[in-house]
């Protein structure tokens, strides 16, 4: 089997990439080389492993990533792993592949793994196990989907809505509240008042504060694949979200509501206007996503959208260089527990050589918060 790396960095790949994407009726937008690009640090490299197959064709998109914490050095020479880009649904897609063609590919993928001293691989799995080939890791289940299904017909979704969404989709409805859909990302500033505001309200982490031009640049190299959808009352925006759109399925990925208008109800018809959009587009699943944590509260709003429709999402691990995996391991520890003698390691965080450091140092460190 031949095996093609691309880097979305380099016009030539990217050009192959982009090719390959645009003829694949699923389309995924995690796969999309300008959004692997997208979350890449400096020094990380956003690749797919692609090949051609007899019938079809495996596209896997990842982040190529150095392992360079200066408390790490010594462990050795240079070295790298792998994970997927954020927001899940990812992972090596395929099209019409067996299972003997599955297997060349994975020997050939690790030997491209071999000669880029790569260390382990985190992969976050598309929740349809279908789209993607057999996974030669460990498989973790993780935290539960919703999932709406657009393909059932609009009397029949009202009906399958808890009570309480039907209850607020009538009262946004009846404050005069509407919802529009913004393609160009013409509302952008109203979309990033409202979700820098969610952001600071839910004490969310520094990772979700994405500048101006992650969203500019997200609109420019993925046309017609991130749409904004925001809900006005007297003019003025006061919901929104920024939906993911693939070939067959959509993604509520970012977005958030006014504090003071939280009793209009706006979110919920929001809600309602996507999965009526996305049908008419003849999209077939629209995936809200979880929670924080099990059945917290923000899985329970997602949830009465649909009761019945819940899926797993899980996690691929795999430790390529066993030796080295332990040694990066074993000097990450002992950096971490020089900052904090009482520091214990969350026994789920994979790989353990990136778990974030303890922050109250007993010494002076040399080192970053957190691996890079």
């Amino acid at each position: 089997m031949k095996l093609e790396i691309w880097n979305a960095r380099d016009a030539r790949d990217e050009a192959r990439w982009r090719a390959a994407h645009d003829a694949w009726a699923e389309r995924e937008v995690c796969a999309h080389p300008g959004y692997v690009r997208l979350f890449a640090r400096e020094r990380e490299e956003p690749l797919a492993a692609y090949a051609r197959t007899r019938n079809g064709f495996i596209l896997y998109p990842f982040l190529l990533r150095p392992i360079d914490a200066p408390h790490l050095a010594a462990s050795g020479p240079p070295a790298y792993d792998i994970a997927s880009p954020y927001g899940g649904s990812g992972g090596p897609f395929q099209e019409g592949v067996d299972e003997v063609e599955a297997k060349a590919f994975w020997l050939a993928f690790d030997e491209f793994c071999r000669s880029r001293r790569v260390v382990s691989e985190f992969c976050r799995l598309h929740i349809y196990p279908e789209q993607l080939l057999p996974y030669p890791g460990q498989v973790q289940p993780r935290l539960v989907n919703v999932v709406r299904d657009l393909d059932t017909p609009p009397e029949q979704m009202w009906r399958e809505f808890a009570h309480k969404v039907r209850k607020n989709v009538n009262r946004a409805r009846r404050e005069g509240v509407t919802v529009e859909v913004d393609e160009a990302g013409a509302a952008l500033d109203d979309f990033l008042r409202i979700y820098y505001a969610t952001m600071h309200r839910r004490s969310a982490g520094e990772s979700y504060h994405f500048p101006r031009e992650f969203f500019r640049t997200l609109l420019r190299d993925l046309p017609g694949q991130a749409v904004f959808f925001h809900a006005r009352h007297e003019g003025r925006i006061v919901s929104t979200e920024l939906v993911l759109v693939s070939g067959r399925n959509m993604y509520s990925f970012l977005g958030g509501t006014d504090e003071e208008a939280f009793d209009l109800r706006p979110n919920d018809l929001v809600k309602f206007e996507i999965f009526h959009w996305g049908r008419q587009q003849g999209r077939s699943r629209f995936i809200l996503g979880g929670g924080y944590a099990p059945d917290d509260g923000i899985f329970r709003y997602k949830r009465a959208f649909a009761p019945d429709n819940l899926v797993t999402y899980h996690t691929g691990v795999r430790v390529l260089d066993r030796e080295r995996y332990d040694a990066l391991t074993r000097a990450h520890l002992a950096e971490a527990y020089r900052r904090d003698p009482e520091w214990t390691a969350g026994a789920d965080f994979f790989p353990q050589y990136r778990h974030p450091l303890p922050t109250g140092t007993q010494k002076p460190s040399t080192g970053p918060a957190r691996p890079t």
